[in-house]
């Protein structure tokens, strides 16, 4: 060895060839094993050995090849230190370009021969590989096997061999190999044919060693196929995991997953090729996304550029997925073609889930997808600002299900992941304060959960709720209220937190925005119902929602004084606007039922207060001063004390305390309570008294008494008529409270009925008054005030009126019943009550609030009207009450339909035990739902079947309402649907009413069963044969088949725009559904063309099949249309716009035929079909209709839709050599070529005759311009 380095360093190099020839190959290789083994010097000696070996010389050559032959099985061999190991290949690497093509075959071979058979132990010399495949293919010709190859084809040959080998020397291979392979110049074709083979490994690896291929594949992408790499790993965790994934350790996967994210994410930092081709992989379909995906979309959002490109491909991702949700719900026909749905909402609630394993760069984009689509899809305002009162209890719509989900989102991350919940409640409680002038419902509802779901966990963060506190009086009351029933839970466990509260709401009491006194009683009320005194009444209707309870942190002492300051400070109030009374008025009968031991306090605030308008002589009428209840400001008078509801207030107190001192019997106790005891009976029997003689002096009193006659002016534009208006309904709001004090304590006594029924003769007389009054002047009136009847009583007078059957109540019942008036006044007050419930979520008066008691007041009312208007026949009335009991009749019914649609909207999940109310000889639920149906139909019956001259359109429209209502309730798979929809059927073909409103009921009904059972296209063109019947042809020489498949459609109803226009929104959906479709194939067109076809030829798909007879028969029943003599208007315009969209629509489907690519027999053959459907396609079908609406905007927008059918249509005859114009009469075409020829003769001609006018005629003098 010394020899040898010695004579490479003299200057002669012909002793160091000819010492180099003199060794034989064996002493060559023990010199260069003990010089690398000894680690001395053997990087000089190789290059020794290199230059005394001239690569042009066959001798050099080969002992080059030789030195390179032994010195990688030395490096592999893993007895040479690390450092000399590398010093070796980085020699070998400098010399690799000189080897000839030969030698370079032999080495690549080599390797590969070394990689196949496990020789490549610790994968060092594999960093020479590439270098080697780089030279090779910079080769011309190369001897292989009896021929000859080029170096990059021999190349191809080597990457081929290697790709085939046996799986455990194959991962070898790339886990060792991939760091350098990317460095070997490699085609496209041998790019996808090695990212092919590294992605079908994927399956037969370990999970571990998963993450590492991934970097290097990613690092590969460089060089190409960056849509490739990607989809292949997401595929493979989307795909073929989902089968192991009961044996894998779930910890294990999502870490895996985790890494690969992270993987991923840093590559397209570095490569922003590799992350637009991410997004656009996703701006296809969303049906490509799953949990994975999702976390890597939202990891890669944290990057800048990238992030509004996410989100918005999100957005648009989630609304598609709910909006074709809820298309596949509402149609059968979808149901049937399509598998299940993919639902992107579940992927993203599981991808919250699954970041529990350590995701930390996915959670924060969590954060940022919630509140982005909390603030893109929540509530907007209404009309002109206005707000719903009151929000929702089911996300029905796309959008409001959008929202929803961004709620859940920020749920489940602040239940599962700690850091990030300060941002989110801090983000949340932002909203609330700034977002002002917008709903903010679904931000409270939000609140509400987390401090429910982990309310210590929140007082960590009580500071940023303090902050909140402080901006209470500025907010809107609806957002306070919200707010501050959110926060009770945390202000029982913390007294700090309470401590501010109270300070704020203190300021607030004093503040000189109106809202914010409101806010200040809202809260303090509040307050007081949540803080129970120990010691009161236990009460079953005190249930709250709130489950944190932890009072024996606060003894009763401690509470009851903190009750009677929130007291003393209420009673404030009391001098203040009308508004600030009326919400105190309506607190205070939930606080007395929370806090029956606050009663002394707050009945004698009550009774003085009471006191204040009450006249004390009893000689005197009216009983009550009604002066000071107003206040004027200049010109202007206003409200000031709502002396109703203060007397309703202290009404319902009184009955609630004498009902639980009745039912508590209490037993003797000591002195203190006797006291007590003495005490309530005194205010109570003082009550009682005043609230009697209010009663009888109310009686006698006279209209000229309250100043209020027929004389009176109620003009709402003079402050006379202002302050009429406000004494009457004053006058009328007592006269119902004392109403039903009267009826709850007149224990069924015909006198106090009859002092009863007096009562009412006065309300009644004061509102025809009203109401006869009203509208006359230049400004009209409200509308009629809301009723002070509580929802219990009117529950209860209706069951008394109408279904007590108890003996010994007759004779006094009489009295209130033999008045039709006060009979229909009760129900059209039911029937206002279920209004406010269905708009608002709750009711005016006691219990208004509490669900469960309203519900069951509804349950009792559902089950009477439905008796009253079922039971009671018309025969047995005279002609006189016959009119009466048809109204009657018809507000029963009303307030059925206001009761289903109520309680479906309010309370979805108890419809079932409601219509179980209808009938108590049903026991099980279908059982139940059907026995309602059977009354509403048996009912429509009794209806239809009266003949015209009884037919009462608005009850039959209210009853098919009703049914329409109730039969979503149905299951489409039940008996019981179907029985709906053969009776639906039946009345449609078989009853004919000539009332176009009815009609056009019953085939909405019809429709809406209809599409769930099947397409509603058959349905669509019975009815356009029978329209195209009755008004005849567009060409009055022609005459039409009569046909009459439903009798619904007559001469009558045909001729009203209703039934046309029901016809033609059907046509819509139809014709929303195929667009769908088409657009749904296009798209898997498009992504399955780099993939391999699964259908095979001569089997048409069936979703193509659906489309061409969904289309093929709807164009049948226009074609009945065009050719109907349809009313010019509406629904003339509407079936010219329908027609515009079928061509759109079928031009978009000749554009997929187009890029199909299995346009076999079948697809000719139904497609050539529904081209040549009924002639339909020529022109000449709307000339007439065209000449009917010259004007008309619709038509230029039809021509050109037709003509752009025309130029694809002639585009696919040319492409599928099929002629496809042969049932097509071709427009007029419009475009022109100007020729040049003939317009330059035309010009000539034109001068030429200019110039002989000009010589006959005398020339005319011209005038100068001074």
């Amino acid at each position: 060895m010394d020899k040898i380095v010695t004579l490479s360093d003299g200057e002669s190099t012909a002793e160091l060839q000819k010492y180099l020839s003199s060794l034989k190959n064996d002493q060559l290789i023990a010199v260069i094993t003990n010089g690398a083994l000894k680690g001395k010097k053997v990087g000089t000696m190789i290059k020794g050995i290199f230059k005394g070996s001239p690569p042009c010389s066959t001798e050099g050559s080969n002992r080059r090849l030789l030195v390179y032959q032994h010195c990688i099985p030395l490096c592999e061999s893993g007895d040479l230190q690390t450092e000399v190991a590398a010093d070796i290949i980085g020699l070998l690497m400098l010399e690799t370009h000189t080897l000839s093509g030969p030698s370079l075959a032999q080495l690549a071979s080599l390797f590969v021969e070394a990689i196949k058979v496990g020789k490549m132990g610790s994968g060092k010399s594999l960093e020479l590989f590439p270098t080697v495949l780089t030279a090779l293919s910079a080769c011309e010709a190369l001897s292989y096997g009896k021929g000859e190859l080029s170096g990059e084809e021999y190349k191809k040959q080597l990457i081929n061999s290697l790709c085939s080998s046996r799986l455990f020397y194959l991962l070898l291979f790339f886990f060792l190999c991939f760091p350098h392979f990317r460095d070997v110049p490699l085609s496209p074709e041998e790019l996808r044919f090695v990212v092919e083979k590294v992605l079908r490994m994927f399956t037969k690896l370990d999970l571990q060693e998963i993450p590492p291929l991934v970097y290097q594949l990613l690092l590969l992408s460089a060089k190409g196929c960056k849509k490739q790499v990607l989809d292949g790993i997401i595929s493979y965790f989307k795909e073929s995991l989902d089968l192991e994934v009961q044996s894998i350790p779930q910890d294990q996967l999502r870490h895996v997953e985790g890494t690969a994210i992270l993987h991923i994410v840093f590559a397209i930092r570095l490569d922003h090729e590799l992350g637009r081709e991410f997004l656009k992989s996703f701006k296809i379909s969303y049906g490509d996304l799953c949990p994975f995906s999702v976390a890597l979309l939202l990891s890669v959002a944290r990057i800048q550029r990238y992030e509004e490109q996410v989100f918005d491909l999100l957005k648009v991702a989630i609304i598609k997925s709910f909006k074709d949700e809820q298309l596949q719900q509402g149609s059968k026909f979808l149901q049937d073609l399509l598998p299940g749905h993919c639902s992107v909402a579940q992927m993203i609630l599981d991808t919250v889930r699954n970041s529990v394993f350590g995701w930390d760069h996915v959670t924060q984009g969590l954060v940022q997808l919630g509140f982005f689509l909390m603030d893109t899809f929540g509530p907007k305002n209404g009309p002109f600002g206005k707000t719903t009162e009151g929000s929702a209890t089911i996300a029905r719509t796309p959008t409001q299900q959008a929202c929803k989900l961004g709620g859940q989102v920020l749920l489940q991350g602040f239940k599962v992941h700690e850091p990030i919940r300060g941002e989110i409640l801090e983000q949340v409680l932002n909203r609330l304060v700034t977002k002002t002038a917008s709903p903010v419902n679904h931000y409270l509802d939000l609140f509400s959960d987390i401090v429910v779901s982990a309310p210590m966990i929140l007082l960590e963060s009580s500071s940023k709720v303090t902050e909140t506190f402080d901006h209470l009086s500025y907010l809107p009351l609806a957002t306070v209220q919200g707010l501050l029933k959110a926060v009770q839970p945390l202000l029982k466990v913390s007294m700090s937190l309470k401590d501010a509260l109270i300070l704020v709401l203190r300021k607030a009491m004093f503040s000189s925005q109106l809202d914010g006194r409101k806010s200040a009683v809202t809260g303090f009320l509040l307050l007081l119902k949540n803080f129970k005194v120990l010691g009161s009444l236990a009460s079953s209707q005190c249930s709250q929602a709130i489950q944190v309870d932890v009072h024996s942190r606060y003894n009763s002492a401690a509470n009851e004084a903190f009750c009677l300051e929130i007291l003393s400070s209420l009673r404030r109030c009391l001098g203040q606007q009308a508004d600030v009374r009326l919400m105190l008025y309506e607190g205070f009968y939930d606080v007395l039922r929370r806090n029956s031991q606050l009663a002394s306090s707050i009945m004698q605030t009550l009774s003085s207060q009471m006191k204040r308008y009450y006249e004390p002589e009893q000689d005197l009428l009216p009983p009550v001063k009604l002066e000071p209840c107003i206040t004027a400001l200049g010109d202007q008078v206003y409200l000031q004390e709502p002396l109703a509801h203060l007397v309703s207030c202290t009404v319902h107190c009184l009955l609630w305390l004498q009902n639980m001192r009745r039912s508590s019997n209490p037993n003797m106790g000591d002195s203190d309570d006797d006291e007590e005891e003495e005490e309530e009976e005194g205010y109570q029997s003082e009550l009682q008294t005043i609230l009697e003689s209010m009663t009888r002096r109310m009686i006698k009193s006279e209209l000229e008494d309250f100043e209020l006659d027929k004389s009176a002016e109620f003009s709402m534009g003079s402050s006379v008529g202002v302050k009429n208006n406000i004494y009457a309904v004053l006058v009328m709001g007592v006269y119902e409270v004392l109403m039903e004090y009267n009826f709850i304590t007149a224990n069924y006594s015909k006198s106090c009925f009859e002092d009863l029924m007096e009562l009412f003769n006065r309300y009644h007389k004061l509102s025809e008054i009203l109401k006869e009054k009203s509208g006359k002047g230049r400004v009209p009136s409200n509308k009629t005030p809301r009723s002070l009847l509580s929802l219990g009583f009117i529950s209860t007078l209706l069951s008394v009126l109408f279904r007590d059957s108890t003996q010994s109540r007759q004779e006094a019942l009489s009295v209130l019943r033999s008045s039709g008036e006060f009979v229909r006044y009760a129900v059209n007050v039911a029937v206002q009550k279920i209004q406010q419930l269905e708009e608002t979520g709750h009711t005016d008066g006691p219990d208004g609030h509490n669900t469960d008691r309203t519900f069951r007041f509804l349950c009792d009312m559902t089950s009477v009207l439905m008796w009253r208007y079922t039971n009671i026949p018309s025969v047995v009335e005279d002609a006189g009450k016959k009119e009466k009991r048809s109204s009657l009749s018809h507000l029963c019914l009303e307030g059925l339909l206001r009761i289903f649609t109520a309680c479906q909207q309010r309370y979805p999940d108890k419809m079932a035990q409601l219509l179980s109310t209808m009938g108590n000889t049903c026991v099980l639920l279908k059982l139940q739902n059907q026995f309602s149906f059977d009354r509403q139909q048996r009912a429509l019956f009794t209806q239809l079947s009266g003949g015209d001259e009884e037919f009462n359109s608005k009850e039959a429209q209210l009853l098919v309402s009703i049914l329409s209502v109730l039969s979503r309730q149905l299951k489409p798979s039940s008996q019981q649907f179907d029985q709906m929809i053969t009776w639906t059927v039946k009345i449609c073909k078989e009853t004919s009413f000539e009332d176009s409103a009815f009609s056009k009921g019953l085939l909405t009904l019809l429709f809406n069963l209809h599409v769930l059972y099947k397409s509603p296209v058959s349905l669509l063109l019975e009815l356009c044969q029978d329209i195209h019947s009755q008004l005849g042809d567009i060409d009055q020489d022609v005459d039409v088949e009569k046909q009459s498949h439903f009798a619904t459609v007559n001469t009558k109803t045909s001729t009203t725009a209703a039934v046309s226009l029901l016809v033609l929104s059907q046509v819509d959906r139809v014709l929303d559904e195929v667009d769908w479709l088409i657009a749904r194939k296009k798209s898997q067109t498009v992504a399955d063309k780099s993939g391999e076809a699964t259908q095979t030829a001569g089997q048409q798909d069936p979703i193509e099949k659906a489309v061409t007879l969904q289309l093929g028969t709807l164009l049948t029943a226009l074609n009945e249309l065009v050719q109907t003599a349809l009313l010019p208007g509406t629904c003339t315009i509407t079936l010219l716009r329908e027609l515009t969209r079928t061509y759109s629509i079928l031009t978009t489907l000749v554009k997929y035929v187009r890029i199909c690519p299995l346009y076999d027999r079948s697809m000719k053959a139904e497609f050539v079909k529904l081209i040549s459907c009924d002639d339909f396609f020529s022109m000449s079908r709307f000339e007439k209709l065209t000449k009917l609406l010259r004007e008309t905007k619709a038509i230029p927008n039809l021509i050109f839709s037709i003509e752009q059918y025309e130029k694809y249509l002639i585009t696919l005859s040319k492409k599928s050599k099929v002629n496809l114009m042969q049932y097509m009469k071709l427009s007029t075409s419009r475009d022109f070529r100007i020729n040049t020829a003939t317009l330059d003769a035309a010009l000539q001609e034109h001068d030429e005759t200019q110039e002989v006018t000009e010589e006959t005629q005398e020339p005319k003098q011209k005038k100068r311009k001074q």
